[in-house]
């Protein structure tokens, strides 16, 4: 069994998240007493989110840098970057890192692909709707991506920065999150593009396919490790 990189604390809601799922799969696939082989680190959310807030994206990518080679010196033998939002940082990371990396948007991708879904809404952060780091790979495998009108683009960054990283889970909230949801025409599925949304939207709550990126991305890393 190969041990599992986690780079967590981006937030430590999913990463609590990421290490019960990638456990509890490890035991279901394995049987008896088995459990996933893993180190993880855990960065001060906080210090990165200073820089993000100042646009200062160079400092932030140095904590993630030093954090993923402390991964690589205890012993792990691929990474996985505990949130969808910093891969935006993963070419910059890379270069510096010797062993691989699970990218969030390629587990998820292959996921949608397995269901011969072709178009699908992406919920995340704005840096996750917005840019072309994350679209562009779902793109590269046919995915046809539809993002949230700027209002309510601006409404889902707020809840997940102010809330659900916080471990509020309101219903307020969550019922904007369904309407935008089962409002948006033609998709066939719909991105929960931040690993904390997966807290607030679950499968029953809508009427298309979820795709929850942190049960995937968990549930790949514990493929690839057995």
């Amino acid at each position: 069994m190969k041990t599992i990189g986690l780079l967590g604390g981006l937030s430590w809601e999913s990463s609590s998240n990421y290490y019960k799922i990638i456990n509890s799969y490890t035991n279901e696939l394995l049987g008896a007493h088995n459990n996933a082989k893993s180190v993880m680190v855990t960065v001060n959310f906080e210090e990165v989110e200073k820089f993000r807030r100042a646009d200062r994206w160079d400092e932030a990518t140095e904590i993630l840098i030093q954090a993923c080679k402390s991964l690589e010196n205890a012993g792990a033998d691929f990474i996985v970057i505990c949130t969808n939002t910093m891969h935006k940082l993963l070419p910059k990371i890379s270069p510096y890192i010797k062993i691989p990396f699970l990218h969030i948007a390629e587990a998820t991708a292959n996921e949608i692909k397995k269901d011969s879904v072709k178009k699908v809404l992406l919920m995340g952060t704005k840096f996750t709707m917005q840019e072309d780091f994350y679209k562009s790979i779902l793109e590269d495998f046919g995915i046809e991506v539809v993002i949230p009108n700027l209002e309510n683009m601006d409404f889902i960054h707020k809840v997940i920065y102010d809330e659900l990283c916080l471990g509020y889970v309101k219903e307020d909230s969550k019922n904007v999150f369904k309407n935008i949801i089962n409002e948006t025409p033609d998709i066939q599925g719909v991105i929960l593009g931040c690993t904390e949304i997966g807290i607030l939207i679950q499968q029953d709550d809508v009427d298309v396919r979820v795709y929850d990126t942190a049960i995937i991305h968990a549930k790949e890393a514990v493929k690839k490790a057995i």
